[in-house]
């Protein structure tokens, strides 16, 4: 199993239950991610729902911005990786 750091989280909206992630890599619909903060707390997650400027989109690449339904809430400034 592999983790590639694809970004990084940048805001949280609690109330819809999604973050924003600065990306620095491709991310899919389908892909297995996990976020994980600083002090090494994470979890994973299958990405099932993302947009850029509330229109949703089934893949998005690197120096973009994606609202992300999260499971949980992030720590700010968690790093975002692909499970491969």
């Amino acid at each position: 199993m592999t983790e590639i750091k694809i970004g990084k989280v940048t805001h949280f909206f609690p109330k819809i239950s999604v973050t924003v992630v600065e990306l620095s890599g491709t991310l899919r619909k389908g892909d297995r991610i996990a976020l994980i903060a600083k002090t090494g707390e994470r979890f994973e997650q299958v990405v099932e729902s993302m947009q850029i400027e509330k229109k949703q989109v089934t893949e998005a690449g690197s120096g973009q911005s994606i609202g992300l339904k999260v499971s949980k809430e992030p720590k700010m400034n968690s790093d975002v990786v692909k499970i491969q």
